[in-house]
């Protein structure tokens, strides 16, 4: 909704569209160029300033010096040699407002100062109030209550001087306005900057921050894929080798035996390749309806054992508390965890250990146990691997999510045995605030 007042169009939220006339446009890219280009030679804007105020201001003190007649009676006039050096020593001075704003303000006013005290009126004592706003922009505001008690002393030295004509109240009035306006808009451009500075620094630092999110996210992405990936592969590829192996040795004296171990090998490599596709799929951001498979669960534990089982060892699982009721991810959690363990009992132990799976859902926590017999005859224990694996850290980081801890060390009868704890409480807490 927009609302007409006078000759411009304000929207219904109060911004109006003044930047949208041609002739403010046409002003924002004229300012540009000033400022691309006094980036590039500083100094050839600085004279600009200076050839400009002597023009305007100084050569009408030469050409129309009869106009103020009332004046003429009160001040004193000098020749015109003296009035150009007083002119020079106010206007000059302002080349160096920018680099050194207070010896360029202190100089000017020492020249104001001694033009009055010798009773001369020039149109250049406005390099005064170009002076004043090139202090108040840039110098530390510490310093100006100084220059505010100079331009004090030396505008009750003006007013003193026209008292006779003018009243030296209606005098300050008007000095004092002028000066106000020149120290207001020396302020004014001075927040203006501090606050575009402000925004550009705001916005590097989102920028920055957006940046890191984004790294961070990546990061945290490739790593779930990374641990996704050496689930699914890791324990497919250690079920079916030791069904290769497994079937190899069956082929001879039970042929039966070996098919069972390729058809198995077909059926885990089927089901890997579809963990896998769906894993990819994510990645792709497909959404395809026959994409989309439920993510494993407490539920498919007694399948996963059921394959370890076919491969060799002798599985027990056992479960207590209502584990199925446990939230989506936290089964994910002990499914991955579970095959994990299972894994690499399979891998390290052999096809002839005994495996014993548990899973208690009790006292807000879930504990989960995977203890193996270690390797039994005529498995022979496997070479320690060249470098340590990632199974391990990735137990460990699954259960972090759940401010759980995993524990996996040598058992004192033989074998080995992992332990996870999954904290319950937040969840539960959650689930009864619902």
């Amino acid at each position: 909704m927009t609302i007409a007042r006078g000759s411009v169009t304000m929207s219904s939220a109060g911004t109006d569209h003044l930047a949208a006339y041609p002739l403010v446009g046409r002003l924002a890219g004229l300012g540009q160029r000033v400022r691309r280009l006094d980036d590039r030679r500083p100094w050839l804007f600085d004279a600009a300033v200076v050839a400009v105020v002597l023009l305007v201001f100084c050569v009408p003190d030469f050409v129309h010096g009869e106009e103020r007649r009332d004046l003429q009676r009160l001040l004193h006039h000098l020749p015109p040699a003296g009035t150009a050096a007083l002119q020079l020593g106010l206007v000059l001075p302002l080349f160096w407002r920018r680099r050194a704003p207070t010896a360029t303000f202190y100089a000017i006013a020492a020249v104001f100062v001694l033009q009055w005290s010798v009773g001369v009126l020039l149109r250049a004592d406005v390099a005064l109030l170009i002076a004043v706003y090139g202090l108040v922009l840039r110098v530390d505001p510490a310093r100006l209550p100084w220059a505010g008690l100079t331009v004090t002393a030396a505008l009750f030295l003006v007013a003193w001087r026209v008292s006779s004509v003018v009243s030296p109240w209606d005098a300050l009035f008007f000095f004092y306005s002028a000066v106000t306006a020149a120290a207001a808009l020396g302020f004014a451009i001075r927040i203006r900057r501090a606050q575009l500075a402000a925004l550009r620094d705001r916005a590097q630092r989102l920028e920055i921050e957006r940046d890191q999110r984004s790294k961070l996210a990546a990061a945290t992405e490739r790593t779930r894929v990374a641990r996704e990936m050496h689930d699914i592969i890791g324990h497919s590829l250690s079920v079916i080798i030791s069904l290769a192996d497994g079937g190899a040795y069956a082929v001879g004296g039970n042929p039966q035996r070996g098919r069972e171990a390729l058809e198995l090998i077909g059926d885990t490599s089927r089901q890997a390749l579809t963990e896998l596709r769906r894993v990819l799929g994510v990645l792709r951001n497909e959404t395809e309806a026959a994409e989309l498979h439920p993510q494993p669960g407490v539920a498919e534990i007694s399948a996963l054992c059921e394959r370890i089982r076919v491969a060799g060892p002798d599985v027990v699982y056992r479960t207590a508390g209502n584990v199925d009721a446990l939230d989506p991810g936290v089964q994910l959690t002990a499914y991955r965890i579970v095959q994990e363990a299972l894994t690499n009992a399979l891998r390290y132990a052999g096809p002839h250990t005994a495996l014993d799976v548990g899973l208690i859902a009790a006292d807000g926590r879930l504990q989960i146990t995977v203890h193996d017999a270690g390797p039994q005859p005529p498995d022979r224990p496997p070479p320690p691997p060249a470098k340590p694996g990632h199974g391990l850290a990735g137990m460990r980081e699954r259960a972090a999510l759940y401010g759980g801890t995993v524990e996996a060390g040598p058992r004192p009868g033989g074998g080995w045995t992992v332990r996870a704890i999954l904290d319950l409480t937040p969840l539960a807490a959650l689930e009864g605030r619902k």
